[in-house]
């Protein structure tokens, strides 16, 4: 029989992978946080909840507790002092494993049609995931909604399709039937069983909590594997909630919760010791190249798929609508203050300037307005705050102080501290612009996360792609934007990042951004390149989580 919560959204699912076929634009979490779409009240009802979760024990009832363990510092100055269930690392794995056989049994189409239910559940939870990811994250109010609900919904719910379609194109029988020639044929009976490999542990990052937990959490699920969420120590309540919500839904279900646990490492010892465990089978992790390379170095044992540092590129070789142009970059520059994995870093100039629709511009000129963009941009208070959020650590705030010292290259526009009036105690930045040569390698071609970007000046214009090509082959991108009214620059641009393979984004001057990435539609980093080696989403992030075990007999 097919189980109930398939049948309760197999039309979200058949949509979701029609979606993914076409690559068009759709979604089924309303984006926008208004009451048209969520209900009266919901705003007001998600903030209570945040608040009464402060100060307070936040409860799991996972096996293998031994204390408490919190500390989170929020971005906004807020006092949080939520602690959390600190696990015994071997009693959680056990308990994972013993789970794994009930979601083995209701098969693909139960699996996917429970997580389904799960990010229809977490969709209603999305005012207080919201506040939860601002204050520990430091994105602001807009952002954390939307990247923190319904856009990591999105994401997750593009991992379940893709997995259960990959494990719809599996029978789960058949008759092989061998003619003989004058001899009766030979004539079997198949059964395939789809198994998943093994304990899956993802490992959160600081600044998008659930963006990048959901891919790899709903992919390792539903092809049939249980989940360890591993946050990062000052991101903790999003993933806690997270936790929560899909501990109920299994429950509910009469599924085994300890099939999704929450791990807290009081030592990064402890999270080595659980990715490189033999009972876990892969390890999702968007960070530090540092740590990221220690993964893929270390984890012999599992599947290991990773988002690490990268140099994003934007090349300007020419523009018909030059300001739009510079209106468009200072938006991607200044969103969440640059802390971002697919935000720019290295803006490429010629040396002897740009062609735009008012005549020529220098190089000089290119930087100053760009610096004047900026400064218009965030010149009042509320849009800044709004776009801006806050700085998430304390090493992302030393950068910006080096940067502003010229230590890595020459200022153009110098980072100021803004006041936040509703949170006096907020570390709030606005970019800074630096000028480097492009002879200078070691000023660009290293990531500097944060509201950190330069203006490298290049002496050809034919070098530009080359250039481009050169970054991304060695210090790896998420993205790469191009301006260019040059078709014959468009052609070799778009060559050399199909040689290095990433993402290019032509001429953005409106409403679209490099840095913004739409489920269903944008694959988030192609695997082909330093900066990932894997993509949100495609059949490679989900397909090697799962095996096929076959039995056959004579009929």
């Amino acid at each position: 029989m097919p189980h109930p919560m398939f049948d309760k959204h197999r039309a979200t699912l058949d949509a979701a992978v029609h979606a993914i076929h076409q690559r068009g634009y759709w979604s089924p979490y309303a984006e926008s946080p208004s009451p048209r779409a969520y209900g009266d009240g919901a705003d007001s009802a998600g903030k209570q909840a945040f608040d009464a979760l402060l100060g307070q024990q936040f409860a799991l009832e996972q096996p293998g507790q031994r204390g408490w363990l919190g500390g989170e510092r929020s971005p906004y100055g807020a006092t949080l002092e939520v602690s959390y269930p600190l696990c015994d690392m071997q009693t959680l794995l056990e308990a994972a494993q013993t789970a794994m056989a009930g979601w083995q049994d209701i098969g693909p189409d139960g699996r996917a049609g429970v997580c389904l239910e799960m990010l229809d559940r977490l969709n209603r939870h999305s005012f207080t995931l919201a506040h939860a990811v601002m204050m520990t994250t430091g994105q602001g109010w807009m952002m954390a909604f939307q990247a923190g609900g319904p856009h990591a919904q999105d994401r997750g719910l593009e991992a379940v399709a893709y997995g259960w379609r990959e494990q719809s194109t599996i029978p789960a029988e058949a008759v092989w039937e061998k003619p003989q020639g004058k001899n009766p044929p030979l004539v079997m009976k198949k059964h395939f069983q789809i198994v998943g490999r093994g304990v899956a542990v993802v490992v959160g990052c600081g600044t998008f909590p659930t963006w990048n937990t959901y891919p790899g959490l709903f992919a390792a699920l539903v092809t049939g594997n249980p989940v360890i969420i591993k946050p990062h120590s000052n991101a903790i309540l999003p993933a806690a909630l997270t936790v929560r919500v899909l501990r109920e839904v299994l429950r509910e279900q009469g599924l085994d919760p300890n099939l999704v646990s929450l791990f807290l490492g009081e030592t990064r010892t402890d999270t080595q010791a659980l990715v490189t465990h033999p009972a876990v089978a892969s390890v999702d992790f968007t960070g530090s190249s540092v740590f990221g390379n220690w993964l893929l170095s270390n984890c012999r044992q599992a599947r290991v798929y990773a988002e690490l540092a990268g140099v994003n590129t934007v090349v300007i070789d020419s523009t018909d609508s030059y300001k739009a142009m510079l209106r468009n970059l200072a938006f991607t520059l200044s969103l969440y203050s640059g802390q971002m994995c697919t935000t720019t870093q290295a803006i490429l100039v010629p040396a002897d300037g740009i062609r735009t629709e008012d005549g020529p511009k220098s190089y000089d000129e290119v930087c100053a307005d760009l610096a004047k963009a900026i400064s218009g941009f965030l010149s009042k208070p509320e849009v800044a705050h709004a776009v801006l959020g806050a700085i998430q650590s304390a090493d992302t705030l030393a950068r910006i102080e080096d940067a502003n010292a010229g230590r890595f290259g020459s200022v153009i526009l110098p980072s100021q501290k803004l006041d936040n009036p509703d949170y006096p105690q907020a570390e709030v930045r606005t970019p800074v612009l630096l000028s480097c040569d492009a002879t200078d390698d070691a000023a660009y071609m290293e990531e500097r996360f944060g509201p950190i970007s330069f203006v490298v000046k290049v002496a050809n214009r034919a070098d530009l792609p080359t250039l481009t090509e050169r970054i991304v082959r060695t210090h790896g991108a998420l993205t790469v934007g191009l301006y260019s009214s040059d078709p014959a620059m468009t052609d070799a641009v778009t060559a050399a990042t199909v040689r290095s393979r990433v993402a290019l984004s032509i001429n953005l001057t409106g409403g679209v951004f490099v840095n913004q990435s739409a489920a269903y539609s944008d694959y988030h980093g192609t695997g082909g390149n330093p900066a990932a080696n894997a993509s949100y989403s495609n059949s490679a992030f989900v397909a090697d989580r799962f095996c096929v075990v076959q039995r056959r007999y004579h009929l």
